[in-house]
C-alpha cells in the first residue's frame, strides 16, 4: 500500500477585508505612524507644570544621594506608638518566661 495524502486548500476564514475602507485606512496610518515613531498615544506632558516640577525636584534629589522619606512621619508619643511599645513588651515579656 502506497501511503497518498491528498490536500485540499484550507477556506478562508472571516469576512473579506476592504483595503479601501476608513477603518483599514486609519489602521495603515497608524501603522506607518508606529513605525516613523510620531505615534503619539496618551494625553501629553505640559512642562512646566506643578506635578512635572515636583517629579524633577525628586529626580534631583536621588541624583545627589539624598535619601527620600516615603509614607507618614511616626509622632513618637501618639496613642497608636504607645499601644504598639506596650505590645512589644508583652510580647517580649512572654518570650522570656516561655525560655
Amino acid at each position: 500500500m502506497e501511503n497518498t495524502t491528498i490536500t485540499t486548500p484550507a477556506p478562508q476564514l472571516g469576512r473579506p477585508v476592504n483595503p479601501n475602507s476608513a477603518r483599514q485606512i486609519r489602521i495603515a496610518e497608524l501603522e506607518e505612524k508606529r513605525k516613523n515613531g510620531t505615534c503619539k498615544r496618551g494625553r501629553p506632558i505640559v512642562g512646566e507644570s506643578k506635578r512635572q516640577e515636583t517629579l524633577k525636584a525628586r529626580e534631583a534629589k536621588v541624583n545627589s544621594g539624598i535619601e527620600l522619606k516615603r509614607g507618614r512621619p511616626i509622632v513618637a508619643g501618639s496613642k497608636r506608638q504607645i499601644e504598639l511599645a506596650a505590645k512589644e513588651a508583652r510580647k517580649a515579656a512572654a518570650v522570656t518566661v516561655n525560655q
